[in-house]
């Protein structure tokens, strides 16, 4: 594992999925960890996995207002005294399935709110912190943002602006900032999720199959990622955009 000590990272949507697995690594890794996340209830369920753990701090938040961006990176900064790495994971799914043609506007705005919005709130604030300490920002965007499915333009659309927004940040903030962005793709989080919405997963032997590395992949492939890109073993890495599929992506599918 990477050393962490001293620094610390700001990870949205920290509470559960993905962002709850980097989380974790990162405390594994000695580091102070601030998680966002707009759910209370799954901030709490972790606090009491971290009981006692000084090292974390999890504030109820939504990155999509701006307000609670500032208040949030205050108190993060006021209590570690630093903001070393922030990790964009706060995301949303697709609230229907509606094609383009009877998308709700609202529905649009919504995940891009979030998804894109929430992302360029929290590099705006935490920038100065960042720049200072020559940090590191690791933006969570998606396979979604290579190919799709039919009717999750929403979705696709800001993860694509994700994958936009690291390389243009990464030349803005040259010699200051590193910006790179992970493209997760199947990756089962059911063991991450609150108590009140885990499940089993059921996965078949088809669905390991199709990925060329054997198995549906795990959040810790994309905490042990992410870690390494926001680490100093990663200095010479910026604007960069790294797809961990397990080869879905690379691989051609023939129905017969």
């Amino acid at each position: 594992m990477f050393d962490f000590t001293a620094t610390t990272t700001v990870v949205t949507g920290g509470a559960q999925g993905i962002g709850r697995a980097v989380v974790d690594y990162l405390l594994q890794c000695r580091g102070n960890v601030a998680a966002l996340d707009i759910d209370s209830e799954a901030g709490e369920e972790l606090l009491a996995d971290h009981q006692g753990n000084e090292r974390l701090l999890f504030l109820p938040a939504d990155v999509g207002n701006e307000q609670e961006v500032v208040a949030s990176v205050a108190r993060i900064a006021d209590c570690f005294g630093t903001v070393d790495s922030l990790v964009n994971n706060a995301g949303i799914a697709a609230p229907s399935n509606d094609p383009v043609e009877h998308l709700a506007l609202e529905d649009w705005d919504a995940m891009l709110r979030v998804n894109l919005t929430g992302a360029f709130l929290m590099v705006k604030h935490a920038a100065p912190h960042l720049g200072r300490q020559r940090g590191a920002i690791v933006n969570m965007a998606s396979t979604r943002a290579l190919q799709s499915e039919a009717n999750t333009e929403a979705y696709a659309a800001s993860k694509g602006g994700l994958m936009a927004l690291t390389h243009a940040l990464a030349v803005s903030f040259s010699g200051r900032i590193r910006v790179n962005a992970v493209l997760p793709g199947w990756i089962d989080v059911s063991s991450l999720k609150k108590e009140a919405k885990k499940f089993d997963p059921q996965l078949s032997d088809e669905d390991h199959r199709q990925h060329p590395a054997g198995r549906v992949g795990l959040p810790g492939d994309i905490a042990a990622l992410t870690a390494f890109l926001l680490s100093r073993e990663a200095g010479f890495i910026t604007g960069q955009s790294f797809v961990a599929d397990g080869g879905m992506t690379r691989k051609m599918i023939y129905i017969e």
